[in-house]
C-alpha cells in the first residue's frame, strides 16, 4: 500500500539525515490523516490507495502553482523549495499518461460515449477521471476535452 510505503520512507529518509525529505514526507503523512479525519463523518467508502493518490495530487497542484506565483514574483529561493517538495510527492504518484496517451484515451471515451458536441464534456470528463484518474493532470486534460468536442 502507498501509505505504507510512505511511512517507511519517512522512516529511512530520518535515519539518513536528510532533514528536507523528512519533512516532506510528514507533511504528506500529515494530509493523509486530515483526509481520515474528514472520511470519518462520510458514509463513502473510497480505496485507500485511491485516498493517498488524490492527497498526493492536490499537493503536487499546490506545489506547481506556488512555483509558478514564486517565479512570476521574483523569489526563486521559495520556488526552489516548492520544487523540492514537489519532487518528493511526485515520487509517489503514478506514471503521468502522456499527452498522445491523453488525446487516444479521450477520443476512445468519446466514440464509447457517442459524445460529438460540448454539451457532453462533462459526461467525457466524468468518464475520464473515472478510468485515468491518477494518470492525468486533470486541468490539461480538460483543455484536451473542449479542444476535441468543439
Amino acid at each position: 500500500m502507498l501509505r505504507d510505503t510512505i511511512k517507511a520512507e519517512t522512516i529511512t529518509a530520518m535515519k539518513a539525515g536528510n532533514k528536507e525529505r523528512t519533512a516532506t514526507l510528514r507533511l504528506i503523512g500529515a494530509k493523509i490523516k486530515d483526509r481520515d479525519i474528514e472520511l470519518r463523518t462520510s458514509s463513502k467508502e473510497i480505496d485507500d490507495d485511491v485516498l493517498v493518490t488524490e492527497v498526493l495530487q492536490k499537493m503536487a497542484k499546490q506545489r506547481k502553482e506556488s512555483i509558478t506565483m514564486y517565479v512570476d514574483g521574483g523569489r526563486d529561493e521559495l520556488a526552489a523549495k516548492e520544487e523540492a517538495e514537489l519532487a518528493v510527492i511526485e515520487e509517489f504518484l503514478p506514471q503521468q499518461m502522456s499527452e498522445e496517451e491523453t488525446r487516444a484515451a479521450i477520443e476512445a471515451i468519446k466514440s464509447d460515449l457517442a459524445a460529438d458536441s460540448i454539451k457532453d464534456m462533462g459526461k467525457v470528463m466524468g468518464e475520464l477521471k473515472a478510468r485515468h484518474g491518477a494518470e492525468l493532470d486533470m486541468t490539461k486534460a480538460s483543455a484536451m476535452v473542449k479542444e476535441s468536442l468543439t
